[in-house]
């Protein structure tokens, strides 16, 4: 978990939060379950990132961002992650690509059913996946599911 913790902190310095999506402003960030769904290159990664930047720096000690794409998934299960993330306090998990992850619905269902205390934010890109994951959202009742379609960036209000 360390290196992937490494990894979020090296990218997170990178995200440029002059430009702001439009969609953030309409996320209801207190919700324990968010999915974003969208096609490849809208923007949902910075997005995420971007968010995290500039709502949870001063909690980045109890916030995770992982891409499941990341080679370390190949010899880990997400499900050891999150246990291990809570133990040390965790609170906030970004999830991103989740599409790329063996039964990532099913594990972010048991996610969410046994761990109460953290909220997830999750992104896709594939179609037929993210469509398959309704049952997720339906089975928790709880979770909230935003769409991108655009690449749109527009600046950030005061």
């Amino acid at each position: 978990m360390d290196v992937l913790f490494e990894k979020f902190q090296q990218r997170l310095v990178w995200v440029d939060t002059r430009f702001v999506r439009s969609l953030m402003d309409e996320i209801n960030w207190n919700a324990r379950l968010i999915g974003i769904k969208g096609p490849r290159g809208v923007g949902k990664t910075t997005l995420l990132l971007q968010y995290i930047k500039l709502h949870l720096s001063n909690e980045l000690e109890t916030t995770l961002y992982v891409s499941l794409d990341n080679i370390w998934f190949n010899h880990h299960k997400l499900s050891d992650l999150v246990d291990e993330f809570v133990k040390k306090g965790g609170k906030y998990l970004f999830l991103d690509e989740v599409h790329r992850y063996p039964d990532w619905s099913q594990e972010l269902k048991n996610i969410y059913d046994d761990y109460p205390g953290l909220h997830v934010v999750f992104t896709g890109s594939s179609l037929l996946q993210i469509l398959n994951a309704r049952a997720l959202f339906h089975t928790t009742r709880r979770g909230r599911q935003y769409g991108s379609r655009y690449r749109i960036a527009s600046p950030k209000r005061p």
